[in-house]
């Protein structure tokens, strides 16, 4: 058994760990640890310290994948709900879809009495009104008013770093997978833009047969590749973990993006093996708890630098 994640997932991963090795499953180990980073405040990347969009509402996407029964469930652009990650998982547990966005998102967090909170914080609020200032922005991006359109606003803000998610996967003690990914998501992005992190096949899919995938960075790039779909069909076909995930940094080579962006891909396959392959391998790196372990390992990405082209 075991759980790897992206390092901003630290702060739980052992309360994860310590679940499996007291025979929990890897589903609930995943959302245990998930809970902690959106309870967090010390990561703008999802929860209270999530940074907004540009009308400066934090909107949260999560997702859930079962590998034992392909199970997958997700939740996008919800706003003012405590754990994302759970509201997904009552989706899996309760409805016959794999995903609730916006408003009917939060009528159904509501609905399974999810906890309720404010999700935008004194720093978030104050990085906002900076980073607007930055760009140029001075007028209320709320006011129906406002002389400059939000997808101006939008590309204004392109300098800033744009994306950050937080992922895991667990192995339990009967050998079942299951991948979580919770994030709020591009900051200051355009209201109601989705990334992969919802999207099963794109940025978080699991198979206990061939192995786990999540991915982090920028969405756009893993939703027209499926990319944890793809590097899952590959581990099926008979490829490594280590080609495998290093074809799905290869493939993003090909897209015509237009703009820096940064891919990490975090996989554990059906024997446990685990690796993370980025675009910017000398900077990244990841963490991994075994039984034993009273903190996590951080571990080298591994991966080849991707120029983006226009």
């Amino acid at each position: 058994m075991l759980i790897a994640g992206t390092t901003n997932a630290a702060c739980g991963i052992i309360e994860g760990l310590r679940l499996l090795e007291a025979g929990g499953s890897a589903l609930d180990a995943v959302e245990v640890v998930l809970r902690v980073v959106e309870d967090s405040a010390e990561d703008d990347s999802v929860g209270p310290g999530g940074l907004p969009n540009l009308l400066g509402e934090v909107e949260q996407d999560a997702s859930l994948m079962d590998g034992a029964r392909l199970r997958a469930a997700g939740v996008g652009a919800l706003r003012g709900f405590r754990h994302p990650i759970s509201v997904a998982r009552k989706v899996m547990d309760i409805l016959p879809h794999v995903l609730l966005v916006a408003e009917g998102a939060a009528l159904f967090a509501e609905e399974v009495g999810a906890e309720p909170a404010p999700l935008v914080s004194e720093s978030s609020r104050r990085k906002y009104k900076e980073q607007m200032a930055a760009a140029g922005i001075l007028d209320d991006l709320r006011r129906p008013e406002r002389a400059l359109p939000l997808s101006e606003a939008l590309w204004r803000n392109l300098d800033h770093r744009t994306h950050g998610t937080s992922n895991v996967i667990a192995r339990d003690g009967e050998g079942h997978l299951c991948s979580g990914v919770t994030t709020s998501g591009w900051a200051y992005k355009y209201p109601g833009r989705l990334g992969d992190s919802p999207i099963i096949g794109a940025g978080n899919y699991a198979d206990d047969r061939y192995g786990a995938v999540a991915c982090t960075g920028l969405g756009e790039v893993t939703m027209r590749l499926c990319t944890a779909r793809m590097v899952v069909a590959w581990l099926a076909a008979g490829r490594s973990l280590e080609d495998a995930t290093s074809t799905a940094i290869g493939e993003m080579a090909r897209l015509p993006v237009g703009l820096p962006f940064g891919l990490n891909v975090l996989a554990v396959d059906a024997h446990g093996r685990h690796r993370m392959c980025s675009t910017h391998p000398g900077e990244v790196s990841y963490i991994v708890a075994e039984p034993g372990d009273h903190e996590p390992r951080y571990l080298p990405a591994s991966g080849r630098e991707i120029i983006a082209t226009v």
